[in-house]
């Protein structure tokens, strides 16, 4: 076994481990706290992302370690794993099971593996950034050539006026075939996947979008920030699959030069 076969493994390992303890407390009557960015936090993300944290550092002590929950764990090694333990809290409160928890790891600053889990519908993503699998079979994007034959998803319509340019998204979402907001990390996985076309989000946080760029490229697909920048800049993230990008691209951002 390579490198890459055992992290994968390893991720997989890490998604069962977080997974069982989302699991326990879906659906049930737990304290939702605030944080200062105006998100939700509840135990379920504290204690699965301590649980990966602790069996990272059993099993690569010399391994990083950024989570959305916690400090930063050596910042300065080679290998960082980046740790989202519920991408998409807001959906788990609401007892909707569009959310995961994202595992990424990067070498020297580049994502080379990301995996999406959610541990409802036990449905587990990985990619390694040439390939991409679902549940051990190989998935990936389909074909579409035209905004008019997409099914387009966000997370938020009314962030995207917040962060971006709010009506020329609007505009560009009365094109699509389809537009819904089944977003956080499950439009990621719809993409990936083959069932949604184009998946946007106006800003992001490095521990939203670390395990995305192995995924969608694996599958075929493209992935940029909002700008066709450094999918890691986190301003924002456009994914697609391939042929729309550059289309998708100038539409979001009509006054902007390429």
């Amino acid at each position: 076994m390579d490198m890459m076969d055992e992290w994968i493994e390893f991720s997989k390992e890490l998604a069962q481990a977080s997974g069982e303890i989302i699991r326990r407390y879906f659906r049930t009557p737990i304290t939702v706290e605030t944080k200062a960015d105006r998100t939700p936090l509840t135990i379920a993300d504290q204690e699965s992302e301590r649980l990966m944290r602790r069996l990272i550092q059993e099993r690569y002590p010399h391994h990083g370690i950024l989570g959305e929950e916690f400090e930063t764990l050596n910042p300065g090694a080679d290998y960082q794993w980046v740790l989202d333990p519920i991408d998409g809290t807001k959906n788990f409160v609401g007892g909707t099971p569009l959310f995961g928890t994202l595992i990424g790891l990067m070498k020297e600053g580049r994502s080379i593996l990301g995996a999406i889990h959610n541990p409802i519908t036990a449905q587990f993503l990985v990619g390694d950034g040439d390939h991409c699998w679902l549940n051990g079979e190989p998935v990936r994007v389909r074909d579409c050539a035209r905004v008019e034959d997409a099914t387009l998803l966000t997370t938020s319509h009314w962030s995207v006026f917040q962060y971006q340019d709010g009506p020329a998204f609007e505009a560009f979402s009365k094109r699509a075939k389809m537009y819904r907001t089944w977003g956080d990390c499950y439009g990621y996985y719809l993409v990936a996947s083959g069932f949604a076309d184009i998946m946007i989000d106006p800003a992001m946080h490095l521990w939203d979008v670390v395990a995305l760029v192995p995924i969608i490229e694996g599958a075929g697909g493209r992935i940029t920030d909002y700008y066709g920048g450094d999918p890691l800049s986190t301003r924002g993230a456009v994914a697609t699959a391939g042929p729309l990008h550059a289309e998708v691209i100038r539409a979001l951002n009509p006054g902007v030069k390429p």
